[in-house]
């Protein structure tokens, strides 16, 4: 099906369209001529099929007419190489917009425990896939050295590699009662001192922050965002299907075309309680209808069958 898609030239070219769109970001962003709207491209994390595989991603995104993924490397060695990536991507007719350093606490053994060394080989990958984003979290407190230069480091690999390094708003831990600063110099990338950043709507939900606020604040900053949603403050950390929590999805996404914002909007949602493949396919199919509507795009796949 993915030749298919490809040899009829919509998904291939609009793909393009994306890549070039993030690439064009990292150079300062298009312009938006008064009354013009960007289309904004919707690309599917991998991780929103786990426990499901990489490869399985692109094949939904592909089938539901996404205009990318989002790489997340993992310990699935596919999330780790670029030639299988790139195979994927041209099979299916779905490029990589981005990649999601290994930086979670359930990869930190994934290319070892240097996490400047995990940059380098996330911003290898990207290049080799075509993606013009890496997204990292913010260090965690006890990574000193890291967290000491992390700002200044970011800038030297953005300047070094041409990438755009996207810090995403993670949120403070809170253990009876009490705050918990997990994360260094800060959880909040609106405080850092960071050219890009990745506005994580699920996790707005668990810290309590007001999503549009922060992509007020950030302005020009604001590069990628992943499109969730929470119900309240504090974890669990739900990535629910959006509108199905209380995070303002909608209203974000509806000021994206007309605030000259360059980046994507990717999917990240969980569906590892999903019954089934249908059930799964089903909720990231409404998740990619919502983002639509809402950034006023009309649909371009057919039913999900």
């Amino acid at each position: 099906m993915g030749r298919e898609r490809a040899r009829a030239g919509g998904a291939g070219r609009e793909g393009e369209g994306a890549a070039l769109a993030v690439a064009e970001h990292v150079a300062g962003g298009p312009s938006v001529p008064d009354g013009q709207f960007r289309r904004v491209p919707v690309a599917l994390s991998t991780s929103s099929v786990f426990p499901e595989r990489t490869a399985d991603a692109f094949e939904v995104a592909g089938r539901l007419g996404y205009d990318g993924v989002e790489v997340m490397v993992t310990g699935d060695p596919v999330s780790q190489d670029a030639d299988v990536l790139r195979r994927l991507a041209d099979y299916h007719g779905i490029p990589v917009l981005a990649v999601h350093a290994p930086c979670l606490l359930i990869t930190q053994r994934v290319w070892g425990r240097d996490p400047w060394g995990k940059l380098d080989r996330a911003a290898a990958l990207a290049a080799r896939v075509g993606a013009g984003v890496v997204v990292v979290h913010p260090p965690f407190r006890w990574q000193r050295d890291y967290a000491r230069d992390f700002e200044a480091g970011l800038a030297r690999l953005e300047e070094r590699t041409g990438l755009a390094f996207a810090v995403e708003n993670l949120y403070p831990l809170r253990a009876r009662g009490t705050e918990v600063a997990a994360y260094a110099p800060h959880w909040n990338p609106v405080l850092l001192d960071c050219a890009h950043v990745t506005l994580d709507l699920s996790h707005t939900a668990v810290s309590g922050a007001g999503a549009l606020e922060m992509a007020e604040d950030l302005g020009a900053r604001l590069a990628h965002v992943h499109l969730a949603d929470g119900t309240r403050p504090g974890l669990p950390d739900e990535h629910l299907v959006p509108g199905r929590g209380s995070q303002p999805c909608g209203p974000l996404l509806d000021r994206l075309p007309r605030s000259g914002y360059s980046g994507a909007v990717v999917v990240e949602v969980s569906t590892r309680r999903a019954q089934g493949p249908g059930e799964r396919l089903a909720a990231l199919a409404e998740s990619l209808s919502f983002a639509r509507e809402h950034l006023n795009q009309m649909p371009t796949a057919s039913p999900v069958r």
